[in-house]
């Protein structure tokens, strides 16, 4: 009776852990961290995808309206072009997370929310990988 027992209680340890195999963890985690921005008549889209940003979007960040449109805008310009700066130098600064440029014209009115989410991006980059841009990023 005792082994029967000891048996029974094996069986239902090995089920219960065999039966999470299906189960997609990871899908929620992605759909919560991406962040898409579309204008079709300006033929442009921001895909944002960084764990940890739409929490950041949602309960740090100033809330939209904050800023104005024309200091987010003098801001990204510079920011931008730091980013840029550092993509095109692999050797100096870490390729893991400056992977791409980033494709700004300051002489296209994105926006306000794009503006402001591409800024609060950089405020995140920022602060969660302790980055420093020549222009303060701050809350």
């Amino acid at each position: 009776m005792k082994n029967f027992i000891y048996i029974l209680l094996l069986g239902l340890f090995i089920y219960s852990c065999g039966s999470s195999r299906n189960r997609n963890l990871g899908d929620s985690q992605i759909n919560e961290d991406t962040v898409r921005i579309a204008n079709d008549s300006l033929e442009y889209e921001i895909i944002i995808i960084e764990p940890g940003f739409n929490l950041f979007i949602n309960s740090i960040a100033k809330p939209e309206g904050y800023y104005s449109q024309q200091y987010l805008e003098n801001k990204n310009r510079i920011l931008v072009s730091d980013y840029n700066q550092r993509v095109r130098q692999p050797q100096v600064y870490n390729s893991d997370l400056y992977l791409q440029e980033i494709n700004y014209d300051p002489n296209i009115d994105y926006g306000y929310e794009v503006n402001y989410l591409l800024y609060n991006y950089f405020v995140f980059f920022s602060r969660h990988y302790n980055q420093r841009f020549s222009v303060p990023t701050r809350i």
